[in-house]
C-alpha cells in the first residue's frame, strides 16, 4: 500500500459520510446548547473540583459569562434545525457561537469537557464546510411575530428556571408572583423584588435576564426590518412566457392555467419549452399540477426544479399532477407517488339531464327555475365592468371562511383583460326588500371557469348567496354544461373529490374490513372536510374520474408535506398581520404594477370553498 493511500484513509476516519453530516452536525448543536443553557443555569451542573479557578476571574466577568452561556446555548439550539438542512448561514453562525461557548465553560462553568465538545464540534464544521452550502429560505415577516411570541414564552419559562434554581436570601422564600415579576422586570433590564445569598448571584441572574430580553428584541427587530424578499410573485415577463406556453400545450392538463397565479414562483427548463411553478411554504417546494409546456422537454424543467430544491434545502413535493405528470416526476427524480382522489370530467357531447341516474339533479334543477332563476353564460370580456365588480364583490361576500383557500386548482383572481377567456355563469333573481347584500343587485350565484385549451374549461370558483334557494350550484352546472357547446367547449373540469376511489370501494358489497375502516374514517373526517359530500356532488353529474397525485421523496415526509399543503390552500394561516403604525416604516413596501393589483376577490389572494354542504368548492 502506497504512503498516500495509506494517509488518505487515515485521514478519511475523520470523515462522515456526506449526506449525514448536516444531520450529525445539527443534533450535536443541539445538545451543546443545551448542555449551555443547562450548565449556566442550575449550580449544579459546574465542575466543583476546579473552584479554585474562580478566583482567576472577577465575579461580574463570571456572571457575564453565565449570561452569555445561555444566550449562546439558545442560538445553537435555535440553530440547529437549520444546520441539519445543511443551510450555509446557519453554519457561519455555529462557527462564531461555538468559540464563545466554549470560553464561557472555562470562566464559569470551569468544565476542561464542555471546551472540548464545543471545539471538537468546530473542527468538525470546519472540515466538513462543503456540506452546508444550503442558500437561505425567502423571507417573510410573519417570521419576526412568531420569533417574538415563541421566544418570549421560552425565555419567560427559562426565567422562571433560573429565579428558582438558586437559593433566595434569608429574608424568606419568594412566592410564585414574586419571582413572575422578578422574570418580567429582568427581562427588561430592570432588578426584581427576589434577592440571593450573594451579589454574584444577584448579578448572574440579573445578566442572564437581560441577556434574554436583549436577544429577544435583536432578534425580533432583525426579523421585522430586514429587507423582504417577497415569498413566491410571478413576474410580468414570466406570465407572458407561461401564457405562450399554455397557447401552445394548455389543452393537456386542466390544472394548466392556474399556473398563472400571481403568488407562485417558475422554474424553467433550459430550452425555455417547459416550466415547473411553485411555491416554498415551511421549508417544502410545492408544485402544483403538471409541468407546463411540451411533455418533451419536462425533464428539463424538472431538473431545474431539483437543483433548486437541492440548493435551499427545500423538500421537493408536487401536489395534483396528472398520471402522466406523476410518471415522468418518479421516473426523472425517484421520488414516490400516491394517489389523492379524482377530477370529476364531463364530455359536454354526452351530457343529459334524461335518465333515471340524473333524476334527482333533473327534479332540483326544474324545481329551482320555477322560482324564478334565470341564468348567464358568458365569456369574461363579455362582461361590463360594473357586472365584474358585482362578481368580486360577491365573491367575497359569500365566502364562507375568513381567509382565502385555494392553491393548485385555484386561480384568485377575476376579470382582468388578459383572463378575457374564461367563462363566467351567473344565477340572478331579484331581491325582496331588506334581504341581505343589496348592492349585489340581482345576482345570488356565480361559478368562474378558466379556459383548458381551446375547447376545455376547469372550475375555479363556485359561491352562492346563502340566502338564496339550495340547488343554485346544480343549476349553474347544468346551465354551463348546456351551454359549453356553443362557446367552444368540449369539456368540462369541475371538483376534486379526495380520496374519491376509496369511498366508493368501501361502500360496496364485498369491501374487505381495512377499506371499510379506511372509509368510515373519511366519512368521519368529513365533519370538517368536504370529502364524501364533494364526492356526492360531483357524482350527481355522471363524470370521467381522472386520478391525481401527490408526489413526494419519502414516507416520513409525508406530515411536513401535509402541513405545507394546509398552508397554501389557506387552511392554516401562520401570517399575523403587522399593524398600519409599524408597515409604515418597514422597508421594501413598493406596491406593484397598477394593472397587477385590485382584480382578485375583494383583495383576496385565493379562493376559498364555502362550509355549507351545497357550497362545494374545487378543492375538498
Amino acid at each position: 500500500m502506497s504512503a498516500d493511500r495509506a494517509c488518505g484513509r487515515r485521514r478519511n476516519r475523520w470523515l462522515l459520510k456526506p449526506s449525514a453530516v448536516p444531520a450529525i452536525m445539527g443534533t450535536g448543536a443541539a445538545v451543546i446548547g443545551l448542555l449551555d443553557v443547562v450548565g449556566a443555569v442550575f449550580p449544579a451542573f459546574r465542575n466543583g473540583r476546579m473552584h479554585h479557578m474562580a478566583a482567576v476571574f472577577p465575579g461580574t466577568v463570571s456572571s457575564l459569562a453565565a449570561a452569555t452561556s445561555v444566550v449562546t446555548g439558545i442560538l445553537l439550539l435555535m440553530l440547529a434545525h437549520a444546520l441539519k438542512r445543511g443551510k450555509q448561514r446557519a453554519w457561519w453562525a455555529t462557527v462564531v457561537l461555538l468559540p464563545v461557548g466554549a470560553a464561557t465553560q472555562i470562566v464559569y462553568r470551569h468544565s476542561i469537557f464542555g471546551v472540548i465538545v464545543s471545539l471538537g464540534l468546530l473542527a468538525l464544521l470546519l472540515v466538513h464546510r462543503d456540506q452546508f452550502t444550503a442558500l437561505g429560505d425567502p423571507r417573510t415577516r410573519w417570521r419576526a411575530a412568531a420569533n417574538f411570541v415563541g421566544l418570549s414564552a421560552f425565555a419567560f419559562a427559562l426565567g422562571l428556571v433560573i429565579t428558582s434554581a438558586h437559593p433566595a436570601s434569608e429574608r424568606g422564600t419568594p412566592s410564585f408572583l414574586d419571582r413572575c415579576q422578578h422574570v418580567l422586570y429582568g427581562l427588561f433590564g430592570v432588578v426584581g423584588p427576589v434577592q440571593y445569598t450573594s451579589d454574584r448571584v444577584n448579578d448572574m441572574v440579573a445578566y442572564s435576564l437581560g441577556g434574554l430580553g436583549l436577544l429577544i428584541a435583536c432578534s425580533t427587530g432583525y426579523l421585522l426590518l430586514r429587507p423582504a424578499r417577497p415569498v413566491a410573485e410571478l413576474s410580468e415577463a414570466e406570465e407572458e412566457r407561461l401564457r405562450a406556453l399554455l397557447a401552445r400545450h394548455g389543452r393537456r392538463d386542466s390544472l394548466g392555467h392556474f399556473a398563472l397565479r400571481r403568488d407562485k414562483s417558475v422554474v424553467f427548463s433550459t430550452s425555455g419549452k417547459a416550466a415547473v411553478c411553485y411555491r416554498v411554504l415551511s421549508g417544502v417546494m410545492l408544485a402544483g399540477g403538471d409541468p407546463i409546456g411540451d411533455v418533451e422537454a419536462w425533464p428539463g424543467a424538472i431538473e431545474q426544479f431539483m437543483d433548486l430544491a437541492r440548493a435551499h434545502a427545500w423538500l421537493p413535493a408536487v401536489v395534483g399532477c396528472s398520471e402522466t405528470g406523476g410518471e415522468v416526476w418518479t421516473r426523472e427524480t425517484g421520488l414516490d407517488a400516491l394517489e389523492l382522489g379524482d377530477e370529476a370530467i364531463v364530455r359536454t357531447a354526452d351530457f343529459t339531464l334524461e335518465g333515471r341516474a340524473m333524476r334527482n339533479v333533473r327534479q332540483m334543477v326544474k324545481r329551482i327555475e320555477r322560482s324564478g332563476y334565470e341564468t348567464r353564460v358568458r365569456r369574461v370580456r363579455e362582461l361590463t365592468e360594473n357586472e365584474r365588480q358585482a362578481v368580486r364583490l360577491a365573491a367575497d361576500a359569500w365566502r364562507g371562511t375568513d381567509t382565502e383557500r385555494g392553491f393548485s386548482m385555484a386561480l384568485g383572481r377575476f376579470g382582468e383583460e388578459a383572463d378575457g377567456d374564461c367563462v363566467v355563469v351567473t344565477a340572478h333573481k331579484e331581491r325582496e326588500p331588506g334581504a341581505p347584500h343589496p348592492e349585489l343587485g340581482d345576482l345570488r350565484a356565480v361559478l368562474h371557469f378558466v379556459p383548458w385549451g381551446e375547447d376545455g374549461m376547469s372550475l375555479e370558483l363556485m359561491r352562492r348567496d346563502r340566502a338564496a334557494d339550495p340547488g343554485l350550484n346544480e343549476l349553474l352546472i347544468v346551465a354551463a354544461l348546456r351551454g359549453a357547446p356553443e362557446l367552444g367547449v368540449a369539456r368540462v373540469s369541475l371538483n376534486f373529490a379526495m380520496f374519491r376511489s376509496a369511498l366508493a370501494r368501501g361502500e360496496r358489497i364485498g369491501a374487505g374490513p381495512v377499506l371499510r375502516t379506511w372509509r368510515g374514517l373519511l366519512v368521519f373526517l368529513s365533519r370538517w372536510f368536504q370529502i364524501e359530500s364533494l364526492y356526492k356532488f360531483n357524482a350527481k353529474f355522471q363524470p370521467e374520474w381522472v386520478p391525481r397525485f401527490l408526489v413526494f421523496p419519502n414516507s416520513r415526509d409525508l406530515p411536513r408535506i401535509g402541513f405545507a399543503i394546509m398552508q397554501a390552500e389557506g387552511f392554516v394561516t401562520l401570517s399575523l398581520p403587522l399593524p398600519a403604525a409599524v408597515q409604515r416604516f418597514l422597508p421594501g413596501r413598493a406596491s406593484r404594477a397598477p394593472h397587477r393589483q385590485g382584480a382578485g376577490y375583494a383583495a383576496a389572494p385565493t379562493p376559498a370553498e364555502e362550509e355549507d354542504p351545497h357550497e362545494e368548492s374545487r378543492v375538498a
